[in-house]
């Protein structure tokens, strides 16, 4: 099978060829895995050996992250999850989770989670692209990793409509 990539922000009006529905976004999935016990950094793709980090496209909105968390150790681990601007690299590391248990294994977390950040279902940069970042929490784990995926789309710039 061939692998195309693009470079388009994902819309369609579900085979309404009148031009008049709403233009649904399309939603995407990013994989991503961090230590359990990290005091701060990257999210990577996949994999301790997978040096690749996480980047999100300018205006993304992340809508739920499915995590397995496999902390290990510690009272009541907890981790954080946030982001860090391309270009400023500004840190927001607590903006998507805030003190998450880090051994709970299989969760889905969102914006009506306890410890949702205040950029969860929001644009996270309206200008740059984002690196998705990890860390323990309070609490750490003394061993482990978190891992799992972010939902998200890219904001649609013409709000549903066609254009002409």
């Amino acid at each position: 099978m061939a692998l195309s990539t693009t470079q388009s922000i994902w819309r369609s009006g579900g085979g309404d060829n009148t031009r008049t529905a709403y233009c649904g976004t399309g939603v995407m999935v990013a994989e991503f895995y961090f230590l359990a016990t990290q005091a701060s950094g990257n999210a990577k793709v996949s994999s301790a050996a997978n040096a690749a980090n996480v980047i999100l496209p300018a205006n993304a909105v992340i809508l739920q992250i499915n995590v397995n968390a496999a902390g290990t150790g510690g009272t009541t681990p907890t981790f954080d999850m946030g982001f860090t601007l391309y270009t400023t690299g500004t840190a927001s590391p607590q903006a998507l989770l805030n003190e998450s248990d880090a051994d709970a294994g299989k969760q889905v977390l969102d914006w009506a989670s306890a410890t949702a950040g205040t950029s969860l279902n929001a644009v996270m940069s309206a200008t740059e692209l984002v690196y998705i970042t990890g860390r323990a929490g309070a609490s750490a784990a003394t061993g482990g990793n978190i891992s799992g995926e972010i939902i998200y789309y890219v904001t649609d710039p013409l709000l549903g409509q066609q254009n002409d």
